[in-house]
């Protein structure tokens, strides 16, 4: 028997976008406003990470080519699993903070703890913490909605 080697291991459930437009089209809208004022290749860093956490094909396919698109270098996509582990200039503190941030929401059965978000507040103007916590929402939830559907990575 012989297999494509490029199709789906999971043929995807059913189309998100199609089935449900309300929803879709309000998880875009929260997905913008999110993004708003934000720098693009750090909504990439933080969207990448949840995805590698979430177990999100399509989610790291897309935001690592968008990351590449947003001028993102190939070495700080290729370290972000291991970002504490990497190489002091590699990510900013606004960066780290970022990605602490992401890590803890996207694993919020601990909560976010005053240390992390203490961090990102310093760090980051009155108004970017509520985006970044948005952004990292929207990202978990399209990370489950393309889990749940099968969503197949490249499709996009």
């Amino acid at each position: 028997m012989t297999t494509n080697a490029n199709a789906p291991r999971h043929p995807a459930r059913l189309d998100h976008a199609r089935t449900a437009p309300r929803a879709f089209r309000a998880m875009i809208a929260l997905d913008a406003a999110a993004r708003e004022g934000l720098d693009p290749a750090l909504v990439e860093l933080v969207q990448i990470r949840s995805s590698q956490l979430n177990g999100c094909a399509y989610g790291l396919d897309m935001h690592v080519k968008d990351a590449r698109k947003a001028g993102e270098s190939d070495e700080r996509i290729y370290l972000l699993p291991a970002w504490r582990e990497a190489p002091e200039g590699v990510y900013s503190e606004r960066d780290r903070a970022a990605l602490a941030l992401a890590e803890q929401i996207t694993h919020i059965g601990g909560g976010v703890s005053d240390e992390v978000y203490g961090r990102a507040a310093e760090l980051f103007p009155e108004q970017e913490p509520a985006r970044l916590i948005s952004l990292c929402c929207t990202i978990n939830a399209w990370n489950r909605i393309n889990v749940a559907t099968r969503k197949t990575p490249g499709t996009h």
